[in-house]
């Protein structure tokens, strides 16, 4: 039974009115340009005119829709409202604030950039492209604007149908849910899953490119080589890249002056095996067949969301050792951390634990004197993958070495406790944790030496930098400042960085896609140098001095790329 027809259907004027959720209106577009110029400002990573176009005009919609909401609900409550005379001079109070602070950011604006680049080591830009960046700006926010209209048909079509079969208000509410309800599945389940599966689709096929080269090893000691129990073919370019990078027992003994081994490196790929615990299996059994127990050090890594293992990571305590390691790894996924962090992290963390459990689990049931040191790594998602299958509960009565977790990503759960265990007064960007005894935090500025206490038997280290986003973004930024913001900031961040509600969040999410945007040392892109002193102080090398670690870090220096000299 159809509802009886309301005083909304008898006035066509009032449904035009109460209709315009979308309708370009002066006060909201205002907020926008707020917005707009709130997005000038600096953050962690420097933006390229481009990049800052897009963004602009995307604050520039969300504050219009903003304002726009903020109206509407000023309307449905029946609040009175300026009319004639009274509303342009209104419009005017607000509008000559509102363009001042714009003009005023955009002159600002290169310099807030600069501010960024000098301290990451860029160069200022010499290049102001303003009236591009403003193009694209205005492109950006008509399509949106677009989008928003597309949004409001939808909407405009649930609730005048419903106007038949209930109030006018529960119409409005219900087309609302609707129309949100049609958006927000149809972009989950259509382009994001399309887009997703695109993207693993494309990895793995670009990977798939290198099945015959380079070749796979004659060596017998080298996965992937005869007798090998990992397939080649399916290792995908990253596993290659690891198991045939690194340097030798000549390369070693080069810089050492002393004899050396070959270390172990152990990759299983995704493809190699259906299920983690079958793909961890494999890695254990190529372990067991090249040795790797009877070595001195023993690491199990992560690999970052791509199945990339940095060489800056792993070549220097190669050289520390003198190559008398085995490392092991196994792939989880294709995408690259940020997307492999949003769609499969659920698949980076059963791959971590499955393979952290099958090999301490073998490594256990070791004599304790006949066993190489056991420890754990992991960059950016490999990092938070190591964290999470680390179990406490597990290893507590006999536990490993020790750990060095990278560029942790701002979710880790493990990475989270420990920064709010800091000490009073300790900054959140590097805390210090008790005496630190157990756990220690470093960046490309400050070491692993500010602790009161000397290491205990389990050695955890962070290595982060300041300006990475993917370690300090901060989900709540929406609404608050983060914590690290409220701190003098350090020499890698901006001192011109400012809090603006969502803005800010929007900034954090772009510096989080440019994060490896910059020059090795600072943002997401860690470097040899820097693990060196990691290592160091996790792993404590026999004889090992200062000295030692000056050489290495001339010998890794960042004229061979994130890696070392081999």
């Amino acid at each position: 039974m159809r509802y009886r027809a309301n005083r909304l259907d008898r006035n066509p004027r009032m449904t035009n009115k109460t209709s315009r959720l979308f309708g370009f209106a002066i006060l909201p577009f205002l907020l926008g340009l707020v917005f707009f110029a709130a997005s000038l400002t600096p953050s962690l990573i420097p933006r390229p005119w481009f990049i800052q176009g897009a963004l602009a005009g995307l604050v520039t919609a969300i504050g219009y829709v903003i304002g726009q909401l903020v109206l509407s609900a000023w309307r449905a409550i029946e609040l009175p409202r300026l009319q004639g005379r009274a509303k342009v001079i209104a419009h005017i109070v607000v509008a000559v604030p509102v363009l001042a602070l714009w003009v005023y950011d955009l002159a600002h604006w290169t310099r807030w950039q600069d501010s960024i680049r000098t301290r990451v080591g860029l160069e200022p830009t010499e290049e102001f492209h303003l009236f591009a960046m403003l193009g694209i700006a205005a492109v950006v926010f008509i399509v949106c604007f677009a989008i928003g209209l597309a949004v409001q048909w939808i909407f405009d079509i649930l609730r005048r149908r419903l106007y038949r079969y209930m109030p006018m208000r529960t119409a409005n509410a219900l087309g609302l849910i609707l129309a949100a309800a049609i958006v927000f599945f149809g972009t989950r389940d259509g382009v994001i899953r399309w887009t997703f599966e695109a993207l693993d689709e494309s990895y793995e096929t670009a990977q798939n490119l290198f099945v015959k080269a380079p070749p796979a090893p004659t060596s017998p000691r080298k996965a992937g080589g005869p007798g090998s129990l990992v397939d080649w073919g399916a290792m995908g370019q990253p596993g290659r890249d690891f198991v045939l990078g690194g340097p030798d027992a000549e390369a070693i003994s080069t810089f050492s002056g002393r004899p050396a081994r070959d270390p172990i490196r152990v990759y299983v790929g995704r493809a190699q095996a259906d299920t983690p615990e079958d793909r961890a299996n494999v890695a254990l059994e190529e372990l067991k067949r090249l040795g790797a127990f009877e070595r001195k050090i023993l690491i199990v890594a992560s690999p970052t969301g791509t199945g990339w293992l940095d060489p800056g990571g792993h070549d220097p305590i190669e050289y520390m050792h003198d190559g008398d390691i085995a490392t092991v790894a196994v792939q989880y996924s294709y995408l690259q951390s940020p997307f492999a962090l949003i769609f499969e992290t659920q698949s980076g963390l059963e791959q971590a634990t499955a393979t952290m459990q099958t090999v301490y689990r073998y490594w256990k049931s070791l004599p304790e004197d006949d066993r190489p040191a056991f420890y754990a790594h992991g960059l950016s998602l490999g990092a938070w993958s190591s964290m999470y299958s680390f179990d406490l509960f597990e290893v507590i009565n006999d536990p490993i070495q020790g750990a060095l977790w990278t560029g942790p990503p701002f979710p880790s759960a493990l990475w989270n406790k420990a920064t709010e265990a800091r000490n009073s007064g300790s900054s959140y960007v590097l805390p210090i944790v008790g005496d630190g005894i157990l756990v220690r935090f470093m960046s490309q500025f400050h070491g692993l030496d500010r602790a009161t206490a000397d290491w205990g038997r389990l050695r955890i280290a962070y290595l982060q930098y300041a300006s990475d986003p993917i370690v300090f973004y901060e989900p709540n930024s929406v609404w608050r400042s983060p914590e690290w913001m409220r701190e003098p900031p350090a020499p890698d961040v901006s001192p011109d960085m400012r809090f603006m509600p969502v803005v800010t969040q929007f900034q954090l999410v772009v510096d989080m896609i440019l994060a490896l945007a910059v020059p090795p040392g600072y943002g997401h892109s860690y470097v040899a140098r820097d693990y060196i002193d990691a290592w160091v102080g996790v792993t404590a090398p026999d004889g090992w001095s200062q000295a030692d670690s000056a050489r290495l870090k001339e010998w890794c220096g960042l004229e061979w790329g994130l890696g070392c000299r081999n």
